[in-house]
């Protein structure tokens, strides 16, 4: 068994992993840290885990980390890249679900995060872990970083044109929306159902943390672009929806075919048939993200819709998709759960 720790487990993130995880047949979960919460039953915090994870949140500076195979890390950004270096050392394999890895220079790392990096050495060894993209490289990895949950509805919609060079590179906007989960489990009066509810607002309009990652990913597969992206809060838990934009360079594209071509092969990827459109809550509580491409009056603009579970697909799912390609698992180990509804 793949003995696995988790660092961070009293977060939604923790909380995804471990539902994930406990079930997953080739995976024993060895420790959950948690530093506000050490010492107590994992699930006295989260009432749905009882009887299925039997452990109590450790400190993790005493957690026997460096005993497991893999840790991942579901914390805030800044905490793995001062962490890993030492279990990478131990022969431990890391997955980070937050920032800290995800930007290769560190340059751009603090611009955007307003600290120095801890560890900008280990930036060149990090394999961005969106298997759709990556899935090779991930394979061998020692240290995977897992993308944004914004950044995986945003890229899995825009990869196949920017790949294809179909579109008008200085031409991409996306409009992305996400449910107050993802803001994190910690008190925040802005994300509060009272304060959120029956309202819709845009946030980080000047400029997103995601911006320049989902920029880097997308100039990785077709040169330099220019990218306006602008999230969302909507008054609801779970979920992402992103609408894409962008137009075509090349006006006799079939993006239907294009797009089915593009992720024929992808087990947690879904095109849809052409007219479609897809809702959030499809892929509630599963590692799917579910896609339509169409182009309104068949003109020279695509639009592009996505939706994902922001904790599933943009979080805990992926990590466990990619933990079963550092382990050479079959990738949609553990991973079989369909959505729920309603």
């Amino acid at each position: 068994m793949i003995q696995a720790g988790i660092v961070g487990g009293s977060g939604y993130g923790g909380a995804e992993l471990m539902r994930l995880l406990a079930p997953h047949p080739d995976v024993a979960i060895r420790t959950v840290t948690s530093r506000g919460d050490a010492g107590t039953p994992v699930a006295e915090t989260f009432p749905h885990l009882r009887g299925v994870v039997e452990l109590d949140f450790e400190d993790p500076q005493q957690a026997p980390l460096a005993d497991c195979d893999v840790v991942l890390f579901a914390t805030p950004n800044g905490v793995a890249m001062e962490a890993a270096p030492a279990l990478l050392d131990a022969g431990v394999r890391v997955i980070d679900l937050a920032a800290d890895f995800r930007l290769t220079d560190p340059e751009l790392w603090r611009r955007w995060y307003g600290t120095d990096h801890a560890c900008p050495e280990r930036l060149a060894e990090a394999v961005y872990g969106l298997p759709e993209l990556n899935r090779e490289a991930i394979q061998s990895a020692r240290l995977v970083a897992n993308p944004g949950c914004h950044v995986t509805a945003v890229t899995l919609g825009l990869l196949p044109l920017v790949g294809a060079g179909v579109v008008q590179p200085d031409s991409l906007i996306a409009d992305s929306k996400s449910g107050t989960s993802g803001a994190g489990r910690r008190a925040s009066v802005g994300t509060l159902m009272a304060e959120a509810g029956e309202s819709l607002r845009a946030y980080g309009v000047a400029g997103h943390r995601h911006q320049p990652e989902i920029r880097q990913v997308l100039e990785w597969v077709g040169g330099p672009l220019e990218l306006t992206f602008v999230p969302h809060l909507v008054p609801m838990v779970r979920g992402i929806e992103a609408t894409l934009y962008a137009r075509l360079a090349k006006l006799e594209t079939d993006v239907q075919a294009l797009f089915e071509s593009a992720y024929a092969d992808e087990p947690f990827v879904d095109v849809m048939p052409a007219g479609s459109q897809p809702e959030t809550r499809s892929v509630r509580g599963s590692n799917v993200c579910r896609l339509a491409a169409l182009r309104p009056g068949n003109g020279e603009t695509v639009v592009v819709q996505s939706v994902i579970d922001n904790l599933v697909k943009g979080a805990a799912g992926q990590a466990v998709q990619n933990l079963n390609l550092l382990f050479g698992l079959p990738e949609t180990r553990g991973l079989e759960g369909i959505g729920l509804m309603p």
